[in-house]
């Protein structure tokens, strides 16, 4: 036994011990509840960034507690491995993303292996591998089947000169194409989807069921489903047999209406637009083609529109009213049109002031005039005016009368509109999941047959970034027979999005290893749902919606008996640098070129702004893991993760605090190596004070961190109730009793989820042949809390004179005879007129004296 901690032999030693013994491996036996604990799968950049160690040790502290509490716990891992970045590798590089990619996966799976995680590798999934996206496939065929798969032309980036469609993130802050620098176009493609919106309103409901996530999040979720109670209203278009359709929450504004808006790429723009105007649309249209979705619709750009010259009717009062077009409305969102009330909407008040649009009021305050002159919208509730047979009425009122009147006369009708939109599934790139159809001139779109899975990727393509999908070059590849008829067809070229493949892994977890079906009911009914879900709040929106659509039509599929994927959520906070930046030239300057008390520019001398941000290469302020692990351990490394703040709050990276938590470790190991189990004495008569003050702090420590990393995760004072404990084993007085025994042990115990490895190595020091992470979580014996006697002060005129012990529970009378007998009182009232005693229970006692 060495008399010293050494980190880096410790943890190499039981990282191998655990391999060989399997005893990460999950337990396939029911005879235990279970519980299932999740961190979110990354991406395998080759990369490991303390933002990976932060949120798989969290997980990981949850897991290993729970096994100890007698649970069967899963806690896989795997890879989101197909995507934009591995085929932009492949580009940069000349490296093949498969081979890119596994690489990767090899790096990070060694970096993962050296931090401890009680990990089930045997588990492990990569999206990437046949294996995987063989059931994928399968899964996409599913919703084929179910009617919640289609096509249909939508918008993509367009890049003119390599023709090609770019992502989002290829797509610069100018509307420029990342590799070419073309102003990037938006071109209608025939692109696949699935019917999220089916779903929308179970969604949005159930989102009141997830009591184990943050509030925030779910807000976040709503907000995005955006529901919206309304009306749909169709206004006649003067001279032809079409109607342009509108969705408006607004109902009671209809008679306000002065103007409809089209998006420019509505397919009535054309069939509306005078010859007289025809210039100016083409004009204006050229002019917005290149701009993003984003671009078009944010709140401090002005909004950019003209006249088609094309006219509609308000069918309520046979106003006819212009048409426009305008940068504002998205063919993509509702109807793809909207109707202008400038006297009750601020935006469209905005817009038809700078247009010279006219303005309607149709609603005023209570007891206002109606043709008072407005200065701006009025957006309030209030009494109809304008509006024939409806003037009078409340405006809240009118809503449900006017769209009663509208369904009765064929103008329109009542209707829910969500926010949320099919999902966009089709990506125009190599590496992704290929789309499992074919298709075929006289039978249509056909699904691949289910002995044909999986469809591979090919190997030998070209990736340039240029031209259409790299899967549309290879003609031995796409041309292949009609599974139904035998003729020649052509495979689907578009991949999937990648969040299809992140959006049922975790099912793919409860029988990773099934060649067969992507899981058994058993199984994934059994661990599912996810108990402990870890992640980033990048993610609270899109991958946790789709998750939950995913798991909803599953469950509608019969392939699940459960409809929501995670019970509780945890995202944590980042993990931010010491950061340095030079007001001057707006360059990050490398904390090793700087003087932490004087913080100036090396080069020019400015003083630097000094600050905490997210830990990114780019900004000088990362810190290596291997760093750390390096100078002092994975397990003070882990400690420094959960210590330093709570889980979903950031956390900065500080070097002392980590010196600390290594501190702190080498004083647990000085601490237990130098407890010598053979001297401990029996106990032969009842617990002395010193023995029961430290049982009391012992079974403390196990009330408080069992409750820390129960429900809402405390880490940060768990490991200050690991600190509070250890100092009271250095400060007691029994080192030879049983009650400091059960105290060092405890200790070992407790640590043992936050630091493993120290803890493994020292439950061994103590003759234990068994893994410490395989005994059980101590119970809190309540007989131990209670408090026996109390410390009471004892003051003079306000001075505290001395302490004495006294028995707890003790009345104010009792307090007071206690205090007034007492050696300390005594001296200073003995022989004096006591004039008042002031007692305060389980505080202290005052006497005031005559002087």
């Amino acid at each position: 036994m060495e008399s010293r901690y050494n980190a880096a032999e410790i943890e190499q030693k039981w990282q191998q011990q655990w391999q060989e013994s399997g005893i990460d491996k999950t337990p396939e036996h029911k005879d235990k509840p279970k519980f299932y604990a999740l961190s979110m799968f990354p991406y395998p950049s080759g990369n490991l960034h303390m933002g990976h160690v932060r949120n798989y040790v969290i997980t990981d502290v949850i897991a290993r507690f729970k096994r100890m509490q007698g649970y069967r716990v899963l806690h896989p891992m795997g890879w989101d491995a197909f995507g934009l970045p591995a085929e932009n590798a492949a580009i940069d590089r000349g490296i093949p993303p498969a081979k890119w990619t596994y690489k990767n996966i090899e790096q990070m799976r060694d970096q993962l292996k050296q931090l401890g995680l009680s990990i089930d590798w045997e588990r492990e999934v990569a999206t990437c591998s046949p294996d995987y996206y063989k059931w994928t496939q399968w899964l996409f065929l599913q919703f084929l089947d179910g009617g919640l798969a289609y096509q249909k032309e939508a918008a993509v980036n367009w890049d003119p000169i390599d023709q090609t469609v770019l992502a989002n993130e290829q797509v610069d802050s100018e509307g420029k194409s990342w590799r070419s620098g073309a102003v990037v176009e938006r071109k209608l493609l025939k692109q696949w989807f699935f019917k999220i919106t089916d779903y929308a309103e179970k969604l949005l409901q159930d989102l009141d069921r997830l009591d184990g996530w943050p509030e925030r999040v779910k807000t976040m979720q709503a907000n995005w489903i955006g529901k919206s109670v309304g009306a749909y209203l169709e206004f006649p278009i003067v001279g032809r047999e079409d109607k342009i359709a509108v969705f408006t929450t607004r109902p009671d504004t209809v008679y306000g209406v002065t103007y409809l808006v089209l998006a420019p790429e509505h397919p009535l723009t054309p069939e509306v637009t005078t010859a007289e105007q025809k210039s100016g649309v083409a004009e204006f249209m050229e002019k917005i083609k290149g701009q993003s979705e984003m671009e078009r619709t944010a709140e401090d750009k002005p909004k950019q529109g003209v006249l088609t010259g094309g006219k509609a009717i308000n069918p309520f009062n046979g106003e006819e009213v212009p048409i426009l077009i305008a940068d504002y409305v998205l063919y993509e969102y509702g109807t793809g049109a909207v109707m202008g009330v400038p006297a009750h909407d601020t935006r469209d008040f905005k817009f038809a002031t700078e247009k010279g649009l006219p303005i309607k009021t149709v609603i005023v305050p209570e007891e206002q005039n109606a043709d008072t002159q407005l200065k701006q919208a009025y957006v309030e509730p209030g009494t109809i005016v304008n509006s024939g047979e409806f003037d009078g009425i409340n405006s809240v009122e009118a809503k449900t009368k006017i769209i009663e009147y509208a369904e009765q006369q064929g103008y329109g009708k009542a209707r829910v509109q969500y926010r949320l939109r099919d999902w966009l599934i089709s990506r125009q790139r190599y590496w992704g999941c290929p789309i499992p159809v074919i298709h075929c001139d006289d039978c249509g779109t056909v699904p691949v047959p289910d002995t044909d899975l999986p469809v591979e990727l090919p190997e030998s393509v070209e990736l340039s970034g240029r031209g259409g999908s790299p899967l549309a070059q290879l003609e031995d590849w796409i041309n292949v027979d009609c599974p139904c008829c035998g003729k020649a067809a052509k495979r689907e070229t578009d991949t999937m999005d990648t969040f299809i493949d992140s959006s049922w892994y975790y099912l793919r977890y409860s029988d990773a290893n099934n060649t067969d079906i992507p899981f058994t009911q058993d199984k994934v009914n059994d661990w599912m749902p996810v108990d402990q879900y870890v992640g980033g709040i990048e993610h609270a929106i899109l991958h946790l919606l789709y998750s939950r659509f995913f798991t909803k039509v599953l469950r509608d599929r019969g392939l699940l008996n459960f409809d929501e994927p995670f019970k509780r959520l945890l995202t944590q906070g980042m993990v931010q640098g010491l950061t340095y930046k030079n007001p001057q030239t707006n360059k990050y300057i490398p904390s090793a070129d700087v003087d932490r008390n004087n913080p100036l520019d090396p080069e020019t001398k400015d003083r630097l702004d000094v600050f905490y941000e997210k830990m990114s290469k780019s900004k000088y302020n990362g810190v290596a893991p291997e760093d750390v692990i390096g100078q002092y351990g994975v397990d003070t490394a882990r400690m420094f993760a959960m210590f330093k703040a709570p889980p979903e709050k950031d956390l900065e990276w500080d070097d002392a605090d980590v010196e600390g938590q290594y501190r702190f470790l080498n004083r647990v190991w000085t601490l237990v190596t130098s407890f010598d189990p053979a001297a401990v004495k029996e106990i032969t008569e009842d617990l002395n004070k010193d023995e029961k003050s430290l049982r009391r702090a012992i079974h403390t420590a196990i009330k408080e961190i069992t409750e820390d990393l129960t429900g809402d995760y405390q880490f940060n004072t768990a490991v200050s109730e690991l600190m509070k404990l250890s100092n009271a084993l250095k400060d007691a007085k029994c080192e030879t009793s049983p009650v400091y025994q059960e105290g060092i042990e405890t200790l070992v115990l407790l640590l043992a989820p936050f630091a493993p490895h120290i803890a493994e190595e020292l439950w061994s020091s103590l003759g234990h042949s068994e893994s410490v992470h395989q005994q059980q979580w101590r119970e809190v014996d309540e007989s131990a809390l209670v408090v026996e006697e109390i410390t009471l002060v004892v003051q003079i005129m306000g001075k505290t004179r001395g302490t004495i012990q006294v028995p707890a529970g003790s009345d104010k009378v009792a307090l007071e005879k206690f205090a007034t007998e007492s050696d300390i009182a005594q001296k200073y009232i003995e022989g004096k007129e006591v004039k008042k005693v002031i007692v305060v229970p389980n505080k202290l006692v005052n006497f005031v004296v005559a002087k």
